[in-house]
C-alpha cells in the first residue's frame, strides 16, 4: 500500500488527482445520462452503441495529430484546451436538453465534440504523468489515477442514475460541465509554476512520422499496442450495451447506476490490490487479468438476476483495471520523453480508439440474438485474447521493463549548422569473415536505433569484388532531424552501435553524410566538411564521451 500511494506525497501531482477525482465523476453522469437519453429517444440498441461510442470514436481520426501536439506543444495548455473544449459540449447537451431541443443526431453530435476534446486530452495527460512524479512512481502513479476513475466509476453511475430518475438528465450534463473547471484550475497553476520543456520543432506530418516509426520499430511497445487493440475489440461490449442488459434483467435507470457502480466498485479494488497482484503473477498478470475479464462478461451473458450481475461486474471491474494499469505503465515506461506524446497517442487509439469499434460491434450482435449473447460471444472473445494471445505476445512484467535511459554525460559537441533535407547517411565497415555472422545479427538491432529514432529508410549493402566491406545508408528527412537524431539515441541503442563498431577490423568505420539542397542555396563546405568530419571521427554516427 506504501508502493501504491507514494506519488500521493507530491504536491503537484495529488492536487490533480483530486480535481481529477471530481471531473471523473461528471464524465460518469454524462454517461449514464446520454445513453440513458439515447435509449428514450431512439429505443435502439445501435443507437446507444453509437453514443458509448462517440466520446471515443474521434480518436481513430485525431490520435496521430493530438499525440504530436502532445510533444511539440506545453502539454499543460494543452490540456487546458482540451477540458474547455469537453465543458462546453456537456454545457450545450444540458441547455438544450432543458429546452426540449435535443434530437439524436444532436445528442449524437455534442458527444462527437466532446470526444474531440478527449482525443487531445488523453495522450496530453498520459504522457504529462511522468513530468509530476519520478521514474520509479511510474506504474503506481498510473494505477493511482486508475483508482481516480474507479471511484468516480464507483460513486458516478449511481449517481447519475439517481440524478435521471429525480430531475432527469439535463441536470447530469450540466454538473459535468462544471467539473471541468477543478482540472483547468490546477492545470493553470502547474504552468505558471513548472518549467516550460524543450520541444523539438518540425511539422506536423513529420512528427506524426516519428512516432509511427518509433511505434513500429521498438517490438515491446508494438506488441502492448496489439495486446491493447484486441482486448479493447472484445472488452467493450460489457459497458456498451449494459443498458440493454440491464433491461433484460428487469431493471430501470437505477439499476443501471448500481450495476455500473459495481463495476468502478470492482475497479477501485483493483486499483489498490494491483502491486500485490502483480508481484505475485509477474509476467502472468496480463494473460489471467484479461481471461478472468473474458469470464466475467461471459458471466454476465448467464446470469439471470440484477443482484448476480453485481458480482459479475464486481470481478470484471477488478480485472480491468489490472489489466490497463500494467498495459498503461508498460507503455508509458518504454517511450522516451521525446516521443512520449506520440507514443502514447498510438496507445491511446489502440485501446480507447477502438472501444467504439468494440461499442458499435456489441450493439450489432445485440439486436440480432440479444445482449446476453453479445456478452458470451465477446467475453468468450476476450478470454481467448487474455490465455491464448496474450502469453504468445511475451509483454515482459513491469519490473523487467528496460525503460530508455540517456547518459547525461555523454558529450554533445557543438556543430555547424546548415540547412537542407534530406541527409543520406552511410557508414562503411570492413568485416573480418569470422565475424560476419555475429555482424550481421547487430545489424538488425542497427536498424531497428536508426529507424525509431529518426531515419525513414535504411539499407546494409555489400561490395559486389570484395564481399567484405559492407555499406549502411539511412536516410533522415532534414539536416535538423540528423541532428535530433543524435539527441534520441539511447544508452542502450549507444551500447549497440558501439558493438557494431567494435567488429569492424579497424575498429573504425568511416561515415559520411550528404546533404540534398537547393542549387541556388550557398553553404559553406569547407567549414561543414572539416566539422562534421571531427564529430564523427571515431564515433559511427553517435556522439560519445
Amino acid at each position: 500500500m506504501a508502493t501504491t500511494v507514494a506519488p500521493l506525497r507530491i504536491r503537484r501531482f495529488r492536487t490533480l488527482w483530486v480535481a481529477s477525482i471530481f471531473s471523473n465523476v461528471g464524465s460518469f453522469l454524462q454517461a449514464v445520462a446520454a445513453s440513458w437519453l439515447m435509449l428514450e429517444l431512439t429505443g435502439s440498441a445501435t443507437w446507444v452503441g453509437l453514443m458509448a461510442a462517440s466520446a471515443t470514436l474521434p480518436l481513430l481520426f485525431l490520435a496521430l495529430a493530438a499525440g504530436a501536439v502532445a510533444d511539440m506543444f506545453d502539454r499543460r495548455w494543452v490540456l487546458v484546451a482540451a477540458q474547455l473544449l469537453m465543458g462546453a459540449s456537456a454545457a450545450a447537451m444540458a441547455v438544450l436538453t432543458a429546452l426540449d431541443r435535443i434530437t439524436p443526431g444532436v445528442l449524437l453530435t455534442l458527444g462527437l465534440l466532446l470526444g474531440v476534446g478527449l482525443a487531445f486530452n488523453l495522450p496530453a495527460w498520459q504522457a504529462t504523468v511522468p513530468d509530476l512524479v519520478p521514474r520509479g512512481m511510474v506504474a503506481s502513479a498510473v494505477a493511482l489515477n486508475s483508482v481516480a476513475f474507479n471511484v468516480a466509476r464507483a460513486v458516478g453511475p449511481a449517481l447519475g442514475g439517481l440524478i435521471i430518475v429525480v430531475s432527469g438528465p439535463e441536470l447530469a450534463f450540466a454538473l459535468n460541465a462544471f467539473s471541468y473547471l477543478g482540472v483547468i484550475t490546477v492545470l493553470i497553476a502547474l504552468a505558471r509554476v513548472m518549467p516550460t520543456p524543450d520541444r523539438e520543432e518540425t511539422s506536423m506530418v513529420n512528427a506524426i512520422a516519428l512516432g509511427i516509426r518509433f511505434a513500429r520499430f521498438t517490438p515491446q511497445f508494438r506488441r502492448v499496442l496489439n495486446l491493447a487493440a484486441m482486448f479493447a475489440l472484445t472488452s467493450a461490449v460489457v459497458q456498451a450495451i449494459l443498458p440493454n442488459r440491464t433491461e433484460e434483467l428487469g431493471g430501470d435507470a437505477g439499476a443501471y447506476g448500481l450495476l455500473l457502480g459495481a463495476m468502478g466498485l470492482g475497479a477501485l479494488f483493483g486499483g489498490f490490490s494491483r502491486q500485490f497482484v502483480t508481484e505475485r503473477l509477474g509476467g502472468a498478470t496480463l494473460p489471467i487479468a484479461i481471461g478472468v475479464f473474458g469470464l466475467a462478461g461471459t458471466a454476465l451473458g448467464i446470469v439471470g438476476s440484477v443482484a448476480m450481475a453485481i458480482l459479475t461486474l464486481l470481478i470484471a471491474g477488478a480485472a480491468w483495471v489490472w489489466t490497463l494499469a500494467t498495459m498503461n505503465a508498460t507503455a508509458q515506461l518504454l517511450s522516451p520523453e521525446w516521443v512520449r506524446g506520440r507514443a502514447m497517442s498510438l496507445y491511446t487509439l489502440s485501446f480507447v480508439g477502438l472501444l467504439p469499434l468494440g461499442s458499435i460491434l456489441a450493439g450489432w450482435i445485440a439486436d440480432r440474438i440479444g445482449a446476453d449473447g453479445a456478452n458470451i460471444v465477446l467475453g468468450l472473445g476476450a478470454a481467448v485474447v487474455g490465455l491464448v494471445i496474450a502469453p504468445m505476445l511475451r509483454i515482459p512484467a513491469l519490473d523487467e521493463v528496460e525503460a530508455p535511459e540517456f547518459d547525461e554525460d555523454r558529450d554533445h559537441p557543438e556543430h555547424v549548422d546548415t540547412v537542407g533535407g534530406p541527409v543520406l547517411i552511410t557508414t562503411d565497415w570492413e568485416i573480418d569473415h569470422e565475424h560476419m555472422d555475429e555482424f550481421l545479427q547487430v545489424m538488425q538491432e542497427v536498424r531497428l536505433v536508426r529507424l525509431r529514432t529518426g531515419a525513414y529508410r535504411w539499407r546494409l549493402y555489400r561490395d559486389a569484388s570484395e564481399p567484405h566491406r559492407l555499406s549502411e545508408l539511412f536516410l533522415t528527412v532534414s539536416w535538423a532531424e540528423h541532428m535530433a537524431q543524435h539527441r534520441r539515441i539511447d544508452d542502450a541503442g549507444a551500447a549497440i552501435l558501439l558493438k557494431a563498431r567494435s567488429l569492424d577490423a579497424n575498429g573504425r568505420p568511416t561515415t559520411t553524410h550528404r546533404v540534398a539542397v537547393d542549387v541556388e542555396h550557398s553553404e559553406n563546405w569547407e567549414e561543414l566538411h572539416a566539422a562534421h568530419e571531427e564529430y564523427h571521427r571515431s564515433d559511427g554516427s553517435i556522439p560519445l564521451r
